[in-house]
C-alpha cells in the first residue's frame, strides 16, 4: 500500500490512475495459439500444457478412477457444504422454468415462445490456489436444468498432471461426464474447434485472465 499526504493536485491523476496490463501483444498471441489448437488439434494441446503448464499429458480426459479417488481425497465437510449450495442453486433455478406461452393472435394464428436449452455448452473453470469449484454448481446446474445434451468441462491441471478433488467432485455431483484437463487459451480453442478428444460446443461459459 502506497500512502500519501498533502499530495499536490498535479500528481492526482496518476495517483487515481487505475493499474492495467498492457494489451498490445495479447490479441496476436491468443490468435497464434487458436490457430494452432485448430489445425494441429491434440498435437498443439500437448505442447502448449507443457509450455503454459509445465505438464506432459498423454489424455486429457479424467477418468472414473480419477473421479473416485479425488472423491476419496475430499473431507465430509467439504462434500456436505458442497451438496448443500448444489441444493440450493438447483432450487433457486427450477423456480426460473417457466411452461411454454402461446396465443392465438387471429382465428387459426397460435403463436408460441419456449425456451430451448443449448445442445454443446463448455464450461472453463480455474484451477491452481483458487479452485472455483462453486462455477461448476453455478454453470452446471442451470445448463442440466436447460436440458443441454452435452456439458463439457476443462480445467488447467497442476504439474503433476491432475485435477484439483473438488472440481472433479462437484463435476461428477451435477452430471458432467466430460472433463478434461486442459487450461488457458488452448482449452478455449479446443472447445471452439473441436479435436480429436475434445467435442466442439455452441457456447462457452467461465471466468478467466485477460487470456481467456
Amino acid at each position: 500500500m502506497k500512502l500519501y499526504k498533502y499530495p499536490p493536485s498535479i500528481s492526482w491523476p496518476l495517483i487515481l490512475e487505475r493499474p492495467s496490463i498492457p494489451l498490445d501483444d495479447l490479441e496476436p498471441k491468443v490468435r497464434k495459439v487458436m490457430k494452432r489448437v485448430r489445425k494441429k488439434g491434440d498435437k498443439a494441446l500437448r505442447k502448449y500444457t507443457e509450455a503454459f503448464d509445465g505438464v506432459v499429458l498423454k489424455d486429457f480426459l479424467v477418468t472414473q478412477e480419477e473421479t473416485d479417488a479425488a472423491t476419496a481425497m475430499l473431507s465430509d465437510e467439504l462434500k456436505t457444504a458442497i451438496n448443500i449450495a448444489r441444493q440450493n442453486i438447483e432450487t433457486f433455478h427450477l423456480s426460473q422454468v417457466g411452461s411454454p406461452e402461446s396465443v392465438e393472435t387471429m382465428p387459426g394464428v397460435v403463436c408460441w415462445r419456449k425456451a430451448v436449452g443449448i445442445e454443446k455448452v463448455g464450461l472453463y473453470i480455474p484451477g491452481g490456489t483458487a479452485p472455483l469449484f462453486s462455477t461448476i454448481l453455478m454453470l452446471g446446474i442451470p445448463a442440466a436444468i436447460a436440458g443441454c445434451r452435452e456439458v463439457v468441462l476443462c480445467s488447467p491441471p497442476s504439474k503433476d498432471g491432475k485435477l484439483n478433488p473438488a472440481i472433479l467432485y462437484t463435476a461428477a455431483l451435477v452430471g458432467i461426464r466430460k472433463v478434461y484437463k486442459l487450461g488457458g487459451v488452448q482449452a478455449i480453442a479446443a472447445m471452439t474447434y473441436g479435436t480429436e478428444s475434445v467435442p466442439k460446443v455452441s457456447k462457452i461459459f467461465g471466468p478467466g485472465n485477460q487470456y481467456v
